[in-house]
């Protein structure tokens, strides 16, 4: 017996010291690989510097290998110089040194996209629609909107001037920087006796205070369901994540687990003090939009069966970040785990480890998503984002209606609205009427609008292969027949989309005379959205049939009250810039 123990132990060494050699050996090949790498890097480097025919930028050419070494990871992983530390600092904390406005593309010279209310633009009287002709003497003329942007931003306290050009005349305003904190609960109201409705767009840091502020002011109001509208929200502190359930849900319940290669990165998120209410009816609004912390709490209470969720499926975002600075006074923003919620799932949509041939990254198909079970045993699954209780199918935008708003027509027939018209009834009351519309058209015209649907474009097209390949001549005849008939009229689709048209116009203009707590109010009553979660909220038979038993239901409707912010969510992206 003494022997067989002897040898097992025996046995047991020699598979140990096995392993750990093996692995010592992985791990010595792999440090070598970049101990190796890194070698041919900076000899590369050097050879360059000194024999490249011209002068090289280091920093520029540094930076540009560091940005696609990184897009070989995710998308999340970032690298910033010094001179981009504050924008990091600002996604985590909502906090900048500037004079509080959007800066927007708009021709040679960027133009004032949007003023926040209260900081040093608004008190100054700057407007939307402003051109910004220069910054302290120098001219803007040509420059993008990111180094406008930049320009306008500095340390608090500084002061600035700023050239506009407004109606042909250029005025100067000088004013001084200050921090700019944009509130991440632009607006909260009543939207009926009984339902209170929570606008929040942002996970920065103590954003809890507002969202708690706007929770106690509905329920001084005698609030007895809430609406938790997190459409748009990108995420950002997954702390605050936390803190956000914890006002719906008690101590004690775990909201998020994260786990990463480092185990100081596997962790559990739970609620720790007093909810605000644990029994309020909750319905929670979500969209494709909805990111990160956005879809820990929808996520959350969805496995925690504490509300219900509307929209749409969310954007299916469950990597963790965390910042590490390095030197100089840079900071490497790096994914370092994966988050779990209740249900055990991790709603992560693209798998970034394994991408495809040409680079692009899959999204994982519904055959390989798993199922997990909520607290009353909903069935819901993973890898996919957060998939709503009641989902909304939103129909797309028109053509004619991206295109005026992506061309500036909007944009722009606002700004003339706004100096032509010194004021409006309330957000609530305003309507875009007739004769408004007629200038509109009026102003189309003198504009020399005009535009191509896709249809006709790909029509065009088929025609030239047709020609190329001598079909067209054989049949001229069918062609221009079919063209006849796919040509769009300009008058014939402004009367056709004059409703969404229209409702882009107004959240326009009710933006330059109410801000963004304005444009809000306008819409929301209007919201089909909303509108269903009131509906669901008011039938507790139905609202606790779907905590209990997971019954889901599709309305396929047209987002009437979405529709300017789908646009204008394309407008920030790719126009505008904070400053």
């Amino acid at each position: 017996m003494k022997k067989r123990t002897g040898l097992a132990v025996t046995v047991a060494v020699i598979l140990l010291a096995a392993l750990t050699t093996g692995f010592l050996t992985s791990q010595e090949s792999k440090d070598f690989r970049l101990a190796k790498n890194l070698d041919i890097f900076f000899s590369l480097i050097r050879e360059v510097n000194t024999f490249y025919v011209d002068e090289i930028n280091p920093e520029k050419i540094i930076k540009t290998g560091i940005d696609n070494m990184l897009k070989t990871l995710d998308p999340y992983t970032v690298y910033y110089p010094e001179s981009n530390v504050d924008e990091l600092s600002f996604m985590t904390s909502g906090k900048y040194g500037g004079i509080g406005s959007l800066v927007r593309n708009n021709g040679n010279y960027a133009v004032v996209g949007e003023v926040y209310k209260g900081f040093p633009a608004d008190k100054a009287g700057i407007k939307a629609g402003d051109i910004l002709k220069a910054v302290d003497g120098e001219s803007l003329k040509g420059y993008s909107t990111e180094k406008v942007s930049e320009k306008l931003k500095g340390n608090p306290g500084s002061e600035i001037t700023i050239t506009v050009e407004r109606n042909s005349n250029e005025i100067d305003f000088k004013l001084k920087r200050e921090r700019i904190a944009i509130n991440p609960v632009p607006y909260y109201g009543m939207l009926d006796a009984k339902t209170g409705y929570i606008r929040f767009s942002n996970f920065t840091q103590n954003c809890i205070d507002e969202v708690k502020t706007a929770m106690a002011a509905l329920k001084g109001k005698n609030a007895q369901q809430i609406i938790l509208d997190l459409r748009g929200n990108p995420g950002g502190l997954l702390t605050e994540a936390v803190n956000i359930v914890n006002l719906f849900v008690g101590p004690g319940n775990e909201v998020v687990s994260t786990k990463g290669k480092v185990s100081r990165f596997d962790e559990s998120f739970k609620t720790e003090k007093p909810a605000v209410d644990e029994t309020i009816p909750l319905a929670v609004l979500i969209n494709s939009s909805s990111a990160s912390a956005s879809e820990i709490v929808a996520g959350a209470l969805q496995d925690l069966d504490r509300g219900i969720i509307i929209g749409q499926r969310s954007f299916g975002k469950g990597l963790v970040q965390v910042t590490r600075p390095l030197s100089y006074n840079t900071q490497l923003k790096v994914t370092a785990a994966k988050y779990y919620i209740p249900s055990g799932r991790c709603i992560q949509a693209r798998d970034f480890s394994h991408p495809n041939a040409d680079g692009s990254t899959g999204i994982i198909p519904d055959s390989l998503m798993k199922e997990f079970k909520t607290r009353n045993g909903r069935t819901v699954k993973d890898g996919g984002g957060i998939a709503p209780d009641i989902e909304i199918k939103p129909e797309t935008l028109s053509q004619i209606a991206t295109e005026l708003y992506l061309g500036s027509y909007i944009f722009d027939f606002a700004t003339q609205y706004y100096w032509a018209n010194p004021g409006i009834t309330t957000p609530e009351m305003f309507s875009f009427s007739d004769n408004d519309y007629n200038d509109f058209r009026s102003f189309l015209e003198k504009r020399n609008f005009s535009y191509t649907t896709l249809t006709e474009d790909s029509f065009n097209e088929m025609i030239n292969v047709a020609k190329k390949e001598k079909y067209y001549d054989r049949h001229k005849a069918t062609f221009e027949a079919l063209e006849k008939e796919l040509s769009h009229s300009l008058d014939k689709d402004l009367e056709l989309y004059r409703i969404e048209i229209s409702e882009l116009i107004e959240d326009e203009i009710v933006r330059r005379y109410f801000y963004d707590a304005g444009a809000i109010a306008h819409s929301i009553h209007d919201d089909i959205q909303i509108k269903k979660a009131v509906e669901t909220l008011n039938s507790r038979e139905t609202y606790e049939a779907i905590l209990k038993n997971g019954s889901m239901s599709s309305v396929t409707v047209y987002e009437t009250a979405e529709a300017p912010a789908k646009v204008k969510k394309t407008v920030n992206r790719r126009k505008q810039a904070g400053s």
